[in-house]
């Protein structure tokens, strides 16, 4: 598909091979919060596995703006059949489509693949690019092809950005921890609160009385078995959960050989053999807690695997943020706090759109209470 929109030229692409790596990272670097996720070796091997593509109901529709031969401007974009793997919900919405007759699906979505992560979803090289490759995603939603668009996860900038063009903005929340420039976990444990602080130390000294040890491997260090150590832990997380794993093998030995500078596996064992792993994604200022499983269950392995370790980790090579991922109150009483998320939502009915605009209204203020709460029970001091 092409459009014109001053000069530049849209086109839609089926693959990030046909707009190039170099072209990608590139232009990812100059966006105000990059991440390993949005980089060309995550999404595309979310692709080329076959994890997110058009048989998992993920067809990419990625954007393309091009001034010439120079690519000034892009974003992650699917053409979804479901709701699944999003972590910002719409299924109400979905339904209320389908009783009055009317399709919800395909919807456009700018979202990274089965990751609540934050990050930039509309890259530009300038104010310029941007309007223009708003226009053009607008552009596209109304072309009759579509019910609507939403941008998950996106920055506080760009939803102010967006809310200017006629998107509404939905807000949620997740429990990120802050290095406070810790010397170690002890100091770290010194600023909560008594009760808190003896509830992490028992918790830990009960993984210690197991005689559980960890192993700990970076990129380039972590081999083929541990890989399929680690998705059996991952399988057997969904299957505790009567669900189908989204990943599969091939996208960890794809993301293995090209971001190793960005990977880091914590594998638990007792008695010389492995019983748990989880695996983070990092880079120089933030890691990110992304997936775990245990084949032995053992009391607070998960804190001490998924969490604990990681905080080690953090403090030691001071990474400044932690982002433990979805929901997980749990996460309050372990020193992660409540911070807000934003996502913007664009839909072509009138009156559907004024129903959701409506309902985002109530429950914005639901989500601003609960933050209050949450506050009330911070677990420092």
């Amino acid at each position: 598909m092409n459009s014109e929109v001053s000069h530049y030229r849209m086109r839609l692409h089926d693959s990030l091979s046909e707009i190039g790596q170099v072209n990608w990272d590139e232009l990812l670097k100059r966006q105000t919060k990059p991440n390993p996720f949005l980089s060309y070796a995550f999404l595309h091997a979310l692709h080329e596995s076959g994890s997110a593509s058009d048989k998992t109901g993920w067809t990419p529709r990625f954007i393309g703006l091009w001034d010439d031969q120079k690519l000034v401007a892009a974003m992650p974009l699917y053409e979804k059949t479901h709701s699944y793997g999003e972590y910002v919900f719409d299924w109400a919405w979905a339904n209320a489509y389908h009783q009055h007759g009317v399709a919800y699906y395909p919807k456009l979505l700018s979202a990274i693949p089965f990751t609540p992560i934050e990050g930039s979803r509309l890259f530009a090289s300038d104010k310029k690019a941007q309007t223009a490759l708003i226009k053009n995603l607008q552009a596209l939603t109304q072309s009759g092809l579509y019910s609507s668009c939403h941008l998950l996860f996106t920055t506080e900038e760009e939803i102010d950005t967006l809310q200017q063009t006629g998107f509404m903005k939905r807000e949620g929340v997740q429990f990120h921890w802050e290095n406070q420039d810790y010397r170690d976990f002890d100091d770290f444990l010194m600023h909560l609160d008594a009760k808190k602080r003896k509830n992490i130390r028992a918790e830990r000294r009960k993984v210690q009385e197991a005689h559980i040890q960890f192993k700990h491997k970076r990129g380039s260090d972590i081999s083929q078995e541990d890989w399929e150590f680690f998705k059996q832990c991952y399988d057997k997380t969904y299957a505790e959960h009567h669900s189908s794993p989204y990943l599969n093998l091939d996208f960890f030995r794809r993301i293995g050989q090209t971001m190793p500078g960005h990977l880091y596996l914590i594998i638990a064992t007792k008695d010389n053999q492995r019983i748990a792993a989880a695996l983070f994604i990092y880079d120089s200022h933030t890691i990110y807690g992304r997936y775990w499983g245990c084949l032995e269950y053992h009391p607070c392995l998960h804190f001490e695997t998924a969490y604990y370790q990681a905080l080690d980790f953090c403090i030691a090579e001071k990474i400044q943020t932690f982002e433990g991922g979805a929901q997980g109150e749990h996460k309050l009483a372990r020193g992660f706090l409540p911070r807000k998320t934003f996502s913007a939502h664009y839909l072509n009915e009138p009156a559907f759109a004024n129903a959701v605009a409506n309902f985002l209204q109530r429950e914005q203020g639901g989500i601003e209470n609960y933050i209050d709460e949450l506050n009330e029970h911070s677990p420092f001091k």
